[in-house]
């Protein structure tokens, strides 16, 4: 009986639906496996075809194509260390479930099936998948290895089942996406499941975007007593092999490789980054575009695409109306100086009159109003959606949270394009993303050193520059006052009595709180846009858009 287990970990980043480009990426982690001599080499949960895939995954034709790589897969991993890998199965019930596959030998020795579905937040499993009964270890080169998967760990059930059946150590496969601090949230949950089980815990997390969702690894291993022997960096991809040593009291994590995290405002830009940088890469978009209007938002939003894809591949247009300040021409041009990207400048003024002309005998007798604004944005979008369709580059919108929430994003104007980095980023916090961005450069960021977003764009005080002196305080309350009241009526599922619990004015609270609800229909349209939060628009909070409920209290 050997003393010593070694497993590679791969946390790595797939692609949904790419099953022989993810199939790749496995063989190549086994083969590193192999070199060194690993007994066990375990990628994520569904790694074979991304996560999430959603519907895709109840694609028969699909399914079928997954079982037909994994084969491949085992034949081609025969002569060396086992290979654990998560993947779609139709179980001897013939209904689908989410497993993980322990390839060995040529063949499938084990398979494991998920058993608690998560069913919130970005979750639909229940939906997607049937549950089996709760399974034991499995055996690889005679250790027993618990496998419970992704959220089978958050409860004490399986693991304790694994337990009570002789696992030797837990490995848990994950798909977990980043939400603002989760990584705390999963490191007590594992401590909990390692001291009820006495047993060590192996936490193997993916990285990489899908959609609004960003997996941010950080994969660890954690001895009995809950002390941590291996942390895994959030975000990169990395490939870890880890030691398992066998001891009177039993098995044991050597020391490994061990990084900090950073911190919360560093981890969401990344993940702004990161969702963009693979959302380009995944879907084959090369190059973006957007409106530069002087603004904060537009700022971060080029300085995070400049990050993610190199200022060669971005390009920024100054769409100025006669109401655009000199302030707003000088920052704009800026920070596309100070960014090192392409500067296009466009003025409005003459399409502007054209449209006006065409309306002029239908609106003829009505006062000027909320239209005539909405014209300029929405004349901005259709010209930069005629610049992504001539040059193939994609357009980013660039709405913060706050104006999402409240419906200040126009519809068919700014809200046009195919990506929004600062969805789930409330408007208090841009601005102190922008000062972070200032002061701070890491190397996965591709945009230069410094403070690329000029002081004057932080300070002023915010405005669409839709009408002579307009400013966001005319017709909103005060950033921090709104989103405040949003993150109680959003974030937290408030109600109007807890705003004014918490020192709100009941008239904001109440004014928010329409302006949310009527927004739907715009949100319902509106680009996907990387997730921060564990409410960000889309999948965590589902609501009709036909919704006559006010709050009563």
């Amino acid at each position: 009986m050997s003393d010593r287990f070694r497993i590679t970990l791969a946390q790595l980043n797939p692609t949904v639906g790419d099953l022989s480009g993810n199939a790749a990426k496995a063989r190549d982690a086994w083969e590193q496996g192999k070199a060194a001599g690993a007994d066990l080499v375990a990628l994520p949960e569904m790694f074979l075809t991304g996560y999430q895939a959603q519907d895709l995954i109840v694609k028969p034709a699909f399914v079928a194509h997954v079982q037909e790589e994994l084969a491949a897969l085992a034949t081609d991993c025969a002569d060396g260390p086992a290979l654990a890998i998560g993947a779609p199965s139709v179980g001897e019930d013939l209904k689908l479930h989410n497993s993980y596959f322990v390839l060995q030998g040529g063949k499938i020795a084990s398979v494991v099936h998920k058993y608690f579905l998560p069913n919130f937040n970005v979750f639909d499993e229940v939906r997607l998948f049937s549950r089996d009964m709760m399974q034991g270890p499995v055996s690889v080169n005679g250790v027993r290895i618990g496998m419970p998967i992704c959220e089978d760990a958050w409860y004490p059930d399986v693991v304790e089942a694994h337990e009570e059946s002789g696992a030797e150590f837990i490995l848990v496969p994950n798909g977990s996406p980043y939400f603002r601090d989760k990584f705390e949230t999963r490191l007590n949950h594992m401590v909990a499941r390692v001291v009820e089980s006495g047993l060590p815990v192996i936490y193997l997390n993916m990285v990489g975007g899908q959609d609004d969702q960003v997996f941010d690894g950080g994969s660890f291993v954690l001895n009995p007593g809950g002390m941590p022997a291996v942390q895994l960096p959030a975000f990169d991809e990395v490939i870890s092999h880890v030691d398992m040593e066998r001891t009177n009291d039993g098995w044991r994590a050597l020391d490994g490789d061990f990084t900090q995290h950073p911190d919360a405002m560093e981890q969401d830009y990344r993940v702004m980054v990161t969702a963009l940088r693979d959302y380009m890469a995944k879907t084959g978009f090369k190059k973006v575009l957007l409106g530069l209007s002087g603004g904060i938002d537009s700022a971060i939003v080029a300085t995070i695409a400049v990050d993610a894809l190199g200022a060669e591949n971005v390009r920024c247009v100054m769409l100025p109306s006669e109401y655009t300040s000199q302030g707003s021409l000088d920052d704009a041009k800026a920070v596309a100086e100070n960014l090192g990207c392409r500067y296009d400048f466009l003025p409005i003024g003459k399409t502007r009159d054209a449209v006006t002309e065409t309306l002029a005998p239908l609106f003829e007798g009505t006062q000027p109003d909320l239209t005539e604004e909405n014209i300029q944005s929405r004349i901005r979008g259709l010209l930069l959606m005629a610049l992504s369709n001539k040059f193939g580059e994609m357009l980013l919108t660039t709405g913060n949270k706050s104006e999402v929430a409240v419906g200040y994003a126009t519809i068919y104007g700014d809200m046009a394009g195919g990506y929004n980095p600062i969805k789930d980023m409330y408007k208090t916090r841009v601005f102190d993303c922008c000062r972070w961005r200032n002061v701070h450069h890491r190397e996965w960021m591709m945009g230069p050193e410094g403070a690329v977003i000029p002081e004057a764009i932080i300070t002023k005080p915010p405005s669409a520059e839709l009408r002579e002196d307009q400013k966001d305080s005319d017709s909103l309350p005060d950033y921090p006052v709104l989103d405040g009241i949003l993150q109680i009526l959003v974030d937290e599922d408030g109600s109007i009595a807890d705003c004014v619990a918490a020192g709100y004015d009941r008239d904001d609270a109440k004014r928010i709180e329409h302006l949310l609800y009527i927004s739907e229909y715009k949100r319902f349209q509106s680009a996907p846009g990387a997730r921060l939060s564990k409410r960000a628009f889309w999948l965590d909070r589902r609501y009709p858009i036909v919704n006559r409920w006010r709050d009563p209290s």
